[in-house]
């Protein structure tokens, strides 16, 4: 492996069934713990500095004024919403592929996939373009003030070469995240949100463009990270044998990674559609001006919470994906095993902090004893929640790994929109339990997805997917 590679596939033979027989190996095995964190800092890093980027931009444009920040931070949840999110989904299909493919030893197709999930991306993003176009109507119709509605379709507008930006972004960075080359990925990120701040700061303060300065740096900022990206897999030796140039088979793949992308799409979708659910939900609550603080505040703190589970998330995938590629299901299983253990212990960290700093932290989002008072009751809740974020996305991450983000699609659906978000209105509205009820519904939610996907880790069989022939590189996955 090159020096920059963080490597995940053991070497050994027993497939993880044998570590060692101290006490403290039998709780966790340290290596491969080991190897899992290193793998999971630099994605954790990577994710933060690609949050910031839009967040830093709204920052910046509400510092014109209070109209600018209200249009902004309505731009920055539409374009999430309807677009970001999506995007991060559909690269979910590479998950599966290149990371099967990889530890198969197909190491040519990796390539082929990459550019086929690109132009997925680039199709979706020209559909995503479209709808962004009548923003303005839309918010009208969702019943937004029609100043702020006219400012955020003009500031989203000019998001739009950064949407298509950021679904390629995220293909590179799945192609990379596969061959446990996560590294680069922290200077790829890191660099670009470095740049983006003195970008932004000249082109809404020392030039005309003023507001829409903001959306534009946020496109900007983002092809610069694309373009480094990819100049990196095109000039690294590291990837003479997964990229070795551009090919009119990947047209011939297309439908297979779209059978992946599109499920995984949805998966991530049905998820963060939820959480923003419970904030709208807040809104026509009584005293829904407090209510919708405090549910927003606990929605950002599960957001950053999960920013964590994120590196571990991947690593899960990752591993689970190489494994099985190698026909090595032992290893893939262990390897989940130690990837759950280090999530509760994160988890576990965070609501430590969590508990003894509520107040402390609720600080930073607003000054008001009501609201601090209030957040301090629901921390108990939030600490649940984010227990069972944590375990759900390690097998999330799992799922993907093993192509099963049909079936992770189902349980989303059915967890959230038949079981969570029913029991968050009975006990908000009909009970009146306000916002502890949304979010009492919520971990109702969580839970039976958590459950859910454990029960299909376990009684699902784990094969990788199909391959034709086993001894030819030329060879292809399907699904």
């Amino acid at each position: 492996m090159p020096e920059n590679t963080t490597p995940l596939i053991a070497n050994s033979d027993t497939g993880g069934s044998d570590h060692g027989g101290d006490d403290t190996q039998k709780i966790l095995d340290w290596k491969e713990a080991k190897h899992q964190i290193l793998f999971s800092l630099p994605m954790i890093l990577t994710n933060v500095a690609y949050y910031l980027i839009p967040l830093a931009s709204v920052m910046f444009a509400g510092h014109i004024g209070e109209l600018e920040l209200a249009a902004s931070n309505l731009a920055n949840s539409w374009a999430t919403v309807t677009g970001l999110s999506f995007m991060v989904g559909l690269s979910g299909a590479l998950e599966t592929l290149c990371g099967q493919g990889f530890g198969a030893k197909l190491y040519r197709m990796l390539g082929i996939y990459l550019q086929a999930s690109c132009l997925i991306s680039i199709f979706f993003s020209v559909i995503i373009s479209i709808l962004w176009f009548f923003t303005e109507p839309i918010l009208i119709l969702l019943k937004q003030d029609p100043q702020i509605s006219k400012m955020s379709a003009l500031y989203i507008i000019y998001l739009i070469p950064g949407q298509f930006a950021y679904g390629l972004l995220h293909n590179l960075l799945r192609f990379l995240q596969t061959q446990s080359s996560v590294y680069p990925l922290v200077l790829c990120s890191l660099v670009p949100f470095i740049l983006h701040v003195g970008i932004t700061y000249v082109l809404v303060y020392c030039t005309s463009l003023g507001f829409v300065g903001a959306p534009l740096a946020v496109s900007i900022s983002l092809w610069i990270s694309v373009v480094m990206l990819a100049g990196y897999v095109l000039f690294s030796k590291e990837f003479e044998d997964t990229w070795q140039g551009f090919s009119m088979e990947s047209f011939n793949h297309v439908f297979v990674c779209l059978k992946l992308a599109l499920p995984s799409a949805a998966m991530v979708c049905l998820e963060y559609w939820a959480f923003e659910l419970l904030v709208l939900l807040a809104g026509v609550l009584p005293n829904s001006e407090i209510t919708t603080s405090l549910i927003a505040m606990c929605v950002n703190t599960e957001a950053i919470a999960y920013m964590f589970t994120y590196g571990l998330s991947a690593a899960a995938s990752t591993r689970v994906s190489n494994e099985l590629g190698a026909r090595n299901t032992n290893g893939a299983k262990h390897a989940m095993a130690v990837t759950l253990k280090l999530s509760i212990i994160l988890a576990l960290a965070v609501v430590l902090a969590l508990g003894f700093g509520h107040n402390i932290w609720a600080g930073f989002f607003s000054n008001s004893p009501v609201i601090i008072n209030e957040y301090a009751s629901m921390t108990p809740l939030l600490v649940i929640s984010i227990i069972l974020d944590s375990i759900q996305g390690v097998l999330s991450g799992v799922a993907r790994g093993c192509g099963w983000q049909h079936l992770a699609m189902y349980i989303n659906l059915a967890m959230f929109y038949l079981i969570g978000m029913p029991v968050a209105v009975a006990l908000a509205f009909l009970l009146k339990l306000y916002a502890k009820g949304l979010w009492i519904g919520l971990i109702c939610g969580l839970a039976c997805q958590t459950g859910s996907l454990l029960l299909l880790v376990y009684f699902n069989k784990w094969t990788r997917v199909e391959f034709n022939g086993s001894n030819n590189l030329d060879n292809v996955i399907r699904v």
